[in-house]
């Protein structure tokens, strides 16, 4: 967790690692974007402290890979939740016709804190609101991205082990290996 806050190096070593972690991960390129989608998704509603939860449940229901979910939670972070706060307030005003208070976003932390529940209610509405299409749009690039990256890593995997085999002569076995799953293979 300290990693996501300040990396111990730099931030592009630290967003690198991430990417290679999501990329290595087990499952169908499908399933691992289906899972960061899941997170970066979830990470656009003001449920903080469901965050995961919500995102395994959404992976799961469509399939898609519950470490991957965790991780794409990550988008969501103290450096993006204020832009995040703010784009899922305006979009829920707009969908929903109200005016914007300006402001609000920035008592909402002490709200959270000193007031009960039913004050900041109308509040988390409007954002839960304008998390659907926001988060969506997100959740959607982010999937795009995650699943032409995962294809290409997968790819790249293969042909390094096929390589590898048939430099250390189990190269007939990975033929053999090949050429059985061919549609031109006739079984006798």
């Amino acid at each position: 967790m300290r990693v996501l806050l300040w990396p111990r190096r730099n931030w592009l070593r630290s967003g690198k690692y991430f990417i290679k972690r999501i990329l290595r991960l087990s499952g169908s390129p499908y399933m691992i974007a289906a899972g960061v989608a899941a997170g970066v998704f979830t990470s656009f509603t003001p449920f903080l402290g469901l965050h995961f939860i919500i995102s395994w449940a959404i992976a799961f229901l469509i399939g898609g890979n519950l470490l991957a979910a965790a991780i794409g939670t990550g988008v969501g972070n103290p450096i993006t939740f204020p832009f995040i706060w703010g784009a899922t307030y305006w979009t829920g005003c707009f969908i929903l016709g109200k005016e914007v208070v300006h402001g609000q976003l920035h008592h909402l932390k002490h709200q959270l804190l000193t007031e009960s529940f039913s004050t900041i209610l109308p509040t988390i509405e409007i954002m839960a609101v304008g998390a659907i299409p926001v988060g969506l749009a997100f959740a959607l690039l982010f999937y795009f991205f995650t699943r032409r990256a995962a294809v290409a890593y997968q790819h790249r995997r293969k042909a390094s082990l096929a390589r590898k085999a048939f430099q250390a002569g189990r190269w007939r076995k990975a033929i053999a290996e090949h050429d059985l799953g061919s549609p031109d293979h006739k079984t006798s």
